[in-house]
């Protein structure tokens, strides 16, 4: 069916440059004449809403429910916006990111926020499409302003005077179903990947669970090991608690008037750099080098684990990595610990520990704290681990590393799968929404069950859940608006 889409039989130059070619008999307006800015208030009681860079706009639970954030917004909602069904909603200091959608809910947003009700021409999941294009929100970008890119805002105003194609009112019909149906099938196929994915990483970590607390020979002699979450250990090896064992640090913590835009300012290793088994360094902030000296009981060395002792985001797994060259030179902040193995405890192997179902079995139920559940550092020292001697870590280590690598390509391999069909999917709805593939007879010809549009809050989750939750927070202050 994709594969038969043609372009349309005549073309004409829109005159904007994001649009570029449309069909001839489409309509290229302003803003101002497809959408009417609403500002309804004094709904307090309605339900939160948030408007999302990966998923549009949805119930602010949702979003909650899936992050260790809480809710920020005021006591006193009466000034928040009213959105209905079929309105659009746009963060304005995120809209260049993606942050705009339409709402298949009834609810309320921040004051800071713009709601833009489409006119009776507009089909609004026709705008919901066009408006998440990449194409739209480079043109957003061109239209926000600000001091820096994280204070850029797309005022309504400016809004109003962005031009969009608008198609006859049965073609955005059209469009829309057969996204629709095309997305439905997509997500399909994702979340069948994504389950793959899940199975995969639960045999991963299957195979390194058994290996360090049974060893690699399946006739050694067991012992009851006193921790109920290790159960039986081989015979042999020792049972010790963590802080025995390893040198524990935490974080400085370093004051944010203090942080410098300055490239080779060293950098701070927080909490939100820390992933399941590696360290990311694409949120950065940094410290003056001059002062770096005053702070060495604070640095990194390659070798170290560095541990987030915030709760993780439901699903994502602890915050746990190796520190490798590339990553210096850099400091500790606050909430992440660093741990140095020492007495015959080998990182790598502790590594493997600390990653695994052991531990994250055991911090499970006694993260602490009322605002960001955090686990202290007595906490880790208190851990307990079977421990063999330094040849048999080193066979563990190169054992399970050959057996897990083997089911890392398989799920590698799901997700490159996941990420071209996400690719294949913006670049399909960018094309059709800008009239480059006509899709009216594709669309006539497809089932009558395809017109239930799916909520925009069931999409599929993204790869990296952590970075995604932590981008979709409310980021844009409460301000006022005049």
């Amino acid at each position: 069916m994709i594969e038969d889409l043609k372009p349309y039989p005549a073309m004409k130059d829109s005159g904007v440059p994001w649009l570029g070619e449309v069909p001839e008999h489409w309509g290229v307006l302003p803003n101002r004449a497809i959408f009417d800015e609403v500002k309804e208030r004094d709904r307090p009681d309605a339900d939160m809403l948030s408007v999302t860079i990966t998923k549009g706009v949805i119930r602010q639970q949702a979003l909650l429910e899936d992050s260790s954030k809480k809710d920020s917004s005021k006591l006193d909602k009466s000034p928040y916006k009213l959105v209905r069904r079929g309105d659009i909603a746009y963060n304005k200091m995120r809209a260049w990111q993606g942050a705009v959608g339409v709402s298949e809910y009834e609810g309320i947003v921040s004051p800071a926020y713009v709601v833009q009700r489409p006119r009776e021409a507009a089909a609004p999941r026709y705008l919901h499409y066009l408006l998440r294009t990449p194409a739209f929100a480079k043109e957003a970008e061109r239209w926000s302003y600000g001091i820096t890119s994280d204070m850029w805002s797309l005022r309504p105003e400016h809004f109003k005077m962005i031009y969009s194609c608008l198609p006859p009112l049965p073609e955005q019909a059209a469009i829309v179903r057969f996204l629709d149906h095309v997305d439905r099938r997509i997500q399909r196929y994702i979340r069948a990947k994504q389950k793959l994915i899940k199975l995969l990483e639960e045999q991963k970590q299957a195979i390194i669970h058994r290996a360090v607390t049974r060893g690699l020979d399946p006739n050694v002699r067991l012992k009851a090991s006193g921790v109920e979450w290790l159960g039986d250990v081989p015979e042999h090896w020792e049972v010790s608690c963590l802080g025995g064992l390893i040198q524990l640090a935490t974080g400085f913590p370093f004051k944010s008037e203090g942080f410098v835009q300055d490239e080779d300012g060293v950098r701070l290793l927080r909490g939100v750099n820390v992933s399941t088994g590696t360290i990311r360094w694409n949120d950065v902030v940094r410290w003056p080098s001059s002062e770096r000296w005053q702070y060495s009981a604070f640095e990194l060395l390659r070798g170290d684990i560095v541990l987030g002792m915030d709760r993780p985001i439901i699903g994502s797994g602890i915050r746990v990595a190796c520190v490798k060259e590339a990553d210096l030179p850099a400091l500790l902040l606050q909430r992440v610990a660093r741990i140095r193995p020492h007495d015959g405890l080998r990182a790598d192997y502790l590594m493997l520990l600390l990653a695994g179902r052991c531990f994250s079995d055991y911090l499970a139920p006694i993260f602490t704290g009322i605002s960001v559940p955090h686990v202290s550092p007595q906490q880790i020292r208190s851990f307990r681990l079977g421990v063999p001697d330094g040849q048999e870590q080193a066979r563990i280590v190169g054992s399970t590393a050959a057996l897990a690598g083997q089911v890392e390509c398989a799920v590698e391999g799901a997700r490159r799968e996941i990420g071209l069909l996400r690719e294949y999917r913006t670049r399909l709805i960018a094309d059709v929404v800008t009239g480059k593939l006509d899709v009216r007879e594709a669309a006539a010809r497809l089932p009558d069950e395809a017109e239930e549009p799916k909520p925009v809050e069931e999409a599929e989750a993204s790869p990296d859940g952590e970075e995604a939750a932590a981008e979709d927070m409310e980021l844009v202050p409460e301000e006022a608006e005049a």
